[in-house]
């Protein structure tokens, strides 16, 4: 998937730059831009991938999961301070100084064959999108998600998209009301719906790079296990941290019996890890702490009230 839109975005972008230095068009020059971003992008993200599947070493004990999230975080930068601003300053500069257009029709046909790519390309996208969210409503999927990977590029196809619609219709509007203004209005256009799609991205990526939890199917599978085996009296707890879109690392707090022996107890962690991996192979590591529930309810309380303190 982003193969695809590497190669649809950096065939767009040269097509874009072509027809902005020919007609002169603000609009078109933002979204060759906005392509070119794009498609430096894609090259961080499949450079973040190939980091992220390295193994765990002394200095990540780990693994490199979070590689992705950090240059998912940065392709949001780029998106917001390449992107929009130098869409943003190309619009403001044009309307400032309004030039016409010369070879309408050279930029209408760049514009149906970039729909054309960024349509494929986002159609890939969306149906790679689909087969992960389940029954989950997109917003819902796209705040769950813990592959940037694959919202990034379903993300960066319906902003340019978007961007697309916008660049036509103010090429459209400066043509045909004789109003050259209209295509640097466009071109602030562009710099808004790529300013609101690094803010979502952003956002998404933030979370993930800081340390998020897993999806709560995780946590209560592991819970569930913990609870069926007959050498654990009580299973408090479990906390998640999603350290790549294939790696979590799990703790979980749970009392055991007191007549079991020291190796009673490790055959009993080994049992519950052994099937926890079996149920979700994306556990690299999974920690056991002895202790009672009193003890996990103080420390759940303590989280729930820091959580509160942060909301408020």
């Amino acid at each position: 998937m982003v193969y695809v839109a590497l190669a649809g975005n950096l065939m767009i972008a040269i097509a874009k730059f072509v027809a902005a230095g020919i007609s002169g068009s603000s609009a078109m020059l933002s979204e060759g831009v906005h392509s070119l971003v794009d498609t430096v992008n894609e090259l961080l993200l499949l450079y973040g991938l190939h980091r992220a599947q390295m193994p765990p070493d002394r200095t990540h004990p780990f693994g490199h999961g979070r590689e992705l999230y950090f240059w998912s975080f940065i392709v949001a930068l780029l998106v917001l301070a390449l992107g929009a601003g130098a869409s943003l300053y190309e619009g403001v500069m044009h309307i400032r100084q309004p030039e016409p257009i010369t070879h309408p029709s050279l930029n209408y046909g760049v514009i149906a064959v970039s729909l054309l790519f960024e349509g494929s390309s986002w159609y890939v996208a969306l149906r790679e999108f689909r087969l992960h969210k389940g029954r989950m409503g997109y917003f819902e999927a796209f705040r769950r998600s813990k592959d940037p990977s694959t919202f990034t590029v379903l993300l960066e196809d319906s902003a340019a998209l978007l961007g697309l619609m916008v660049a036509l219709a103010g090429l459209a509007g400066a043509q045909l009301l004789n109003l050259p203004v209209l295509d640097g209005v466009a071109s602030i256009g562009i710099a808004c719906v790529l300013a609101v799609s690094a803010s979502l991205l952003a956002r998404e990526t933030k979370g993930l790079l800081i340390g998020e939890a897993a999806h709560p199917v995780v946590a209560d599978s592991i819970l569930a296990i913990a609870s069926g085996d007959a050498d654990v009296r009580c299973a408090n707890g479990v906390m998640t941290v999603q350290m790549g879109p294939n790696q979590v690392v799990a703790a979980l707090s749970a009392e055991f019996e007191d007549a079991l022996t020291t190796p009673q107890i490790e055959d009993c962690i080994n049992r519950i890890e052994r099937q926890a991996k079996i149920a979700h192979p994306e556990i690299t590591s999974l920690f056991v702490k002895p202790q009672t529930a009193q003890t996990w309810r103080e420390r759940r309380d303590a989280i729930e009230h820091n959580s509160d303190n942060a909301e408020s």
